[in-house]
């Protein structure tokens, strides 16, 4: 078989994306790859077969599971074949290829290099799983067999999760077959380092074409969606265990600063007693010596004058020893084993002691992280009482319209009892666990349902119609039998080649009401499943990677045919850590995958965007009273969907397309509104005011004090010797307000101007680099500044891919420097007087040519100003590098450069 058989064909109608897709395809295969980059829910299964289609050759089509393995043959079984079987040409096995071969990369790793597996079912756990280094003694028999197939198309299907040795497996089977590789992905690895992104687009090719969520949900492909968040708080006893643990580090912490044995060890350092002969060691090493010394300093001692002449401040401000420093002390002192031999013992004791009370994990020192505290805070059981919340508030509003799916990590079975009355406390989160909540408290009599891989729970009504879809589908041996606490469920047996069917019925019931409340696993319900009747999910899963989570939360987002209202709420479940100002770990792992979800903004005027941000949480969350209220207001949007639909509509009319912004944040160590001042265009106003009004308050009493002096002036001379000693006078008083608005002014000038002209000798310098190939003509650096003093910059008129090159590299010149190879030393002066130096990393991608390198400092010369090229690879190179992580002017933000996506 060397082609499709003629009668293979989509079944509906295409989505304008991939219509799109189809017009343009031969200008896209044209490098012989096809890149698509489209979020979950957008269609991205079916486009790969009816490429693999049209081009009409035998194909492999690799997948990062097995559950999504099976969606690919499950989508082609059902959208492109006349009947559900699944022909014989389709073959699940690398070493037995077929016409169409649907296999993981891991299988095909293995298979490379004669490696005995277990395929993982979930993305997380072959994250967890540990790769063999291989030498692919296997490889030249698999690809033998994919060549007799006459294989010609390799479709990669989220490519960018792969680890180190699968890259290379794949990598060498693409070089030794050649085929057309068509690239499918929904989260593309942006973020990575050059390097990375290369190894990526290589296998690839570069981005033909990218669509946003806010493109889908105007062509009607995605609904009007949000992404809500329920706060709760710890149990009393587990607040009690969080409280108990800080205590015991605070008291530790305390101890190891009065530790005599430790701070003799430092004092006998040789790094200490003599810094000037291990300057490279103190280079290389920063953090470890930075912190031996601030450590010191708190211990009460001085800092010699050598230690001050490396880091080249003599007015050196030491920070204050709070966890971060002492945790980079101990991580040095206890594992860095070529400095303190002679101290093996009290390093023990020392260790044993931060194990015992939970401060070390791993080979690791963390005085505010640890691994109890967070099992607290994911897995406390309050996030039952929030799932209870939710769904009762969403039922009130939707009544029996309702289609809610909540998923979890874990089963539970031991929740599941054969006895007359089901009384287990509910202390675990899992499937059971939010069966039970729900179940024993429901009187509203909501349909409650249950599906995983090993237990399906129905409720009784819907007995009726599963048994008509059960003979309609041919499965005539299901057996049920009546939950042994509640008789108003039904346990159905799930046995071998009934799972996938099983899965379908209760699908097919959920989606015609039969089922309101679903409650499934992620593994079986986040990947590949779909239900479109889903208006409410809550996602009560704490182990998800960010890729897990977003494809969880596109289940809900995608379009109902019959309901062209629908709108989805997401909800997120936080349990908060009260002793955290931050909120915690559990709130922290949110505040990242948030950077994938983009979503209606709740501030000021609606707009599109990613982040957390857009929700607008507040500062004081983790306060008691904060959390209620929050939660109140929550609800309160929540059961407007109305609203939804219009912000939505207003939001999607603001803009044309999806940006990827980096935005440089004001200091917030005062309000902006305060210090805005302090910008180019206002500072010199500013100083002048200053003056003024300085003069005039000053001025005032000098004026009453000159009327009284005017009998004692009798000559021209005594009159000048007045005005002498009051410009004296006015001197002193207005001096220090002088001063200080000089400094402001240098340590804050007009920073989206700044921004603006650093953004120019970037692109210029990525022009000369050939790394940016559009017209430079239609390129244009946006940059502009927000109410509250952030900045956003982005490059517009190139491509995808341009831009996020351009943002990576800005920000690399924004951020605190590392350890680049060069450094730009920035000199600003004001008035001839008052001068300055910044400090600023040249990006990685043009620091690997002394040329580029040479071009850039040129251009900074002659747009931004001023400056110094460094090579940081010499001694004194070394030097000015320790001296720039001391002294950028980027280390006064306390909120880091970050990067957003936005519509515009």
């Amino acid at each position: 078989m060397i082609e499709f058989p003629k009668d293979i064909r989509f079944k509906y109608s295409w989505r304008k994306y991939q219509q799109r897709v189809f017009d343009q395809l031969d200008r896209y295969l044209t490098d012989g790859h096809l890149h698509v980059i489209a979020p979950p829910g957008s269609g991205k299964t079916i486009l790969g077969l009816e490429v693999a289609l049209r081009l009409n050759q035998p194909v492999l089509i690799l997948a990062p599971t097995i559950a999504i393995r099976a969606q690919w043959i499950q989508r082609f079984s059902e959208l492109f074949l006349s009947n559900d079987e699944i022909p014989g040409w389709i073959s699940t096995d690398i070493r037995k290829p077929g016409f169409m071969t649907v296999v993981t990369y891991q299988a095909l790793h293995a298979a490379c290099n004669n490696l005995c597996i277990d395929e993982t079912e979930t993305e997380e756990e072959i994250e967890e799983t540990k790769t063999e280094n291989s030498d692919n003694r296997n490889l030249d028999q698999i690809v033998k067999g994919l060549i007799e197939q006459k294989v010609r198309t390799i479709i990669v299907d989220e490519a960018h999760h792969l680890k180190n040795e699968w890259w290379k497996t794949l990598t060498k089977v693409k070089n030794q077959i050649k085929p057309v590789i068509v690239g499918l992905t929904a989260t593309p690895p942006y973020d990575v380092s050059v390097n990375e992104w290369q190894r990526y687009l290589e296998l690839n090719g570069p981005v033909d074409i990218e669509i946003s969520v806010p493109e889908l949900v105007i062509e009607g492909d995605l609904c009007p969606h949000q992404d809500y968040i329920h706060f709760t708080l710890p149990t009393a006893d587990d607040v009690q265990s969080i409280q108990t643990f800080r205590k015991n580090v605070s008291g530790l912490y305390l101890e190891i600063k009065a530790d005599e044995t430790l701070i003799f060890a430092l004092e006998n350092w040789a790094v200490w007693i003599e810094p000037a002969a291990y300057l490279e060691w103190i280079y290389e090493n920063f953090s470890s010596y930075a912190a031996c010394l601030i450590f010191l300093k708190a211990c009460g001692r001085e800092i010699p004058d050598g230690h001050l002449e490396v880091i080249g401040d003599k007015k050196f401000n030491v920070p204050i020893l709070d966890y971060t420093w002492i945790e980079t002390l101990l991580q040095f002192y206890l594992f860095d084993n070529t400095h303190f031999n002679t101290f093996q013992e009290h390093q023990r004791k020392l260790e044993n002691r931060l194990i015992h009370h939970g401060i070390i994990e791993g080979k690791q020192v963390s005085f505010w992280h640890n691994k109890k505290v967070t099992g607290f805070l994911t897995s406390s059981t309050n996030k039952l009482n929030s799932i209870k919340e939710i769904a009762d508030f969403e039922y009130q509003r939707m009544n029996t319209a309702l289609r809610m799916v909540i998923l979890s990590d874990y089963i539970r079975k031991e929740f599941y009892v054969n006895a007359s009355e089901n009384i287990m406390e509910l202390n675990k989160i899992g499937v059971m666990p939010v069966f039970e909540k729900l179940r024993r408290n429901n009187p509203a009599n909501m349909k409650i349902g249950v599906l995983t891989g090993s237990i399906v729970i129905l409720p009784k009504t819907a007995c009726a119609a599963f048994e008509v879809l059960s003979k309609a589908a041919g499965c005539l041996k299901i057996n049920a039998s009546v939950v042994p606490f509640d008789p108003d469920y039904l346990l159905i047996q799930v046995e071998g080649n009934l799972r996938n069917s099983i899965i379908q019925l209760v699908t097919a019931i959920f989606q015609a009401g039969g089922i309101e409340i679903l409650i499934g696993t992620k593994s079986l319900l986040g990947e590949g499943w779909d239900a479109p009747a889903i208006n409410s999910l809550i996602l009560a899963s704490f182990v998800g990677s960010f890729v897990l989570s977003n494809q969880m939360r596109g289940r809900a987002i995608r379009t109902q045919k019959d309901n062209p209202g629908k709108t989805a709420n997401i909800w997120h479940l936080v349990c908060i850590d009260p002793t955290s100002v931050m909120g915690g770990d559990d709130f922290e792992v949110l505040k990242r995958r948030f950077r994938g979800f983009v979503g209606v903004s709740f501030q000021g005027k609606s707009g599109i965007e990613n982040g957390l941000g857009r929700l607008n949480i507040p500062d004081r969350i983790h306060e008691v009273k904060e959390i209620a209220l929050r939660n109140k207001e929550t609800f309160i949007g929540a059961g407007d969907r109305e609203s939804l639909k219009e912000n939505w509509n207003t939001a999607l009319k603001s803009g044309v397309a999806l940006v990827e912004e980096i935005r440089v944040p004001f200091s917030d160590r005062a309000p902006y509104q305060k210090i805005k001042k302090m910008y180019l265009n206002k500072t010199m106003a500013y100083l002048f005011a200053e003056l003024f009004f300085g003069l005039l308050s000053f001025g005032a009493d000098m004026v009453r004090l000159f009327f009284r002096s005017l009998r004692y002036m009798k000559t021209p001379e005594s009159f000048f010797k007045w005005l002498m000693l009051a410009g004296f006078l006015g001197l002193i008083f207005c001096g220090k307000q002088l001063y200080t608005a000089a400094r402001l002014y240098l340590k804050y000038r007009d920073i989206s101007k700044d921004v603006f002209q650093i953004s120019n000798v970037l692109l210029k310098s990525l022009i000369k680099a050939k790394v940016i190939h559009s017209d430079p003509s239609k390129l244009e650096i946006i940059a502009v500044h927000d109410s509250y003093g952030a900045i956003y910059c982005h490059l517009a008129g190139g491509t995808t891919f341009e831009n996020s090159v351009f943002i990576k590299a800005l920000k690399e010149v924004l951020e605190e420097i590392d350890n680049p190879r060069y450094v730009i030393v920035r000199k600003s002066r004001l008035f001839s007087f008052f001068s300055q130096k910044d400090y600023h990393a040249l990006p990685e991608i043009l620091a690997r040519n002394k040329e580029l390198a040479e071009y850039f400092t040129g251009q900074w010369k002659s747009l931004v100003g001023p400056c110094n090229l460094i090579f940081t690879r010499t001694l004194k190179g070394r030097k000015l590098l320790l001296q720039s992580r001391m002294q950028a002017l980027s280390s006064q933000f306390t909120k880091k450069t970050g990067q957003v996506n936005k519509w515009k």
